[in-house]
């Protein structure tokens, strides 16, 4: 399983947000998983790949050419891939991933976020998007976003296309047990 995990590269959040980001990395290795990330060396992108690391896991990173040039990389990536742009990044990081995490992050992780979840909107992406509630960082996004529905710009169904977890050890049971996108979804991707 390939699991695309979208985080922040800031080391200036709360520690336990990174402490979480190590656990998740952790997790994933132990199930047998690969990550797939933005291949940063700094805050909770750090922290999740050294916590694969630890485990013996597999750790994929995709960074665009200009981070590589300020030197942005995490050091320690044995398979660390080179993109033009943020834009082919995006695209590479969910291609062929079983599922994505969302751990807390700014302006980046969350475009990531709603990209993949539009994607999915559009059933050009089909499989589980988890966010990972840290400090109920997610709670307020996820109140937005039932309110899209109630103001009719989102149907209900939408609201199935993303699940939220509080705890670590929840992830991976969450991604085995949430089914496959309708492949008709853009039946109803459009409101009415």
């Amino acid at each position: 399983m390939r699991i695309c995990v979208y985080c922040a590269s800031s080391d200036g959040a709360d520690p336990v947000y990174r402490e979480t980001a190590y656990r998740l990395g952790e997790a994933i290795a132990q199930a047998g998983a690969t990550v797939v990330y933005g291949g940063g060396g700094k805050g909770l992108m750090a922290a999740v790949a050294d916590g694969a690391l630890s485990k013996g896991g597999e750790v994929i990173g995709i960074i665009p050419r200009f981070m590589i040039e300020v030197e942005w990389q995490h050091p320690g990536l044995a398979n660390l891939e080179i993109v033009e742009d943020m834009r082919e990044r995006k695209h590479r990081l969910l291609t062929g991933s079983d599922a994505v995490i969302a751990l807390p992050g700014g302006s980046g992780t969350l475009e990531e976020l709603f990209e993949a979840i539009t994607l999915k909107r559009l059933a050009l992406y089909f499989n589980p998007i988890i966010l990972l509630n840290t400090k109920n960082f997610y709670a307020p996004l996820h109140a937005f976003m039932q309110q899209t529905v109630r103001e009719r710009f989102m149907n209900p169904q939408h609201i199935d296309m993303w699940s939220m977890v509080d705890e670590v050890d929840d992830v991976i049971p969450r991604i085995r047990a949430t089914p496959r996108w309708s492949e008709d979804a853009r039946s109803f991707a459009g409101v009415r």
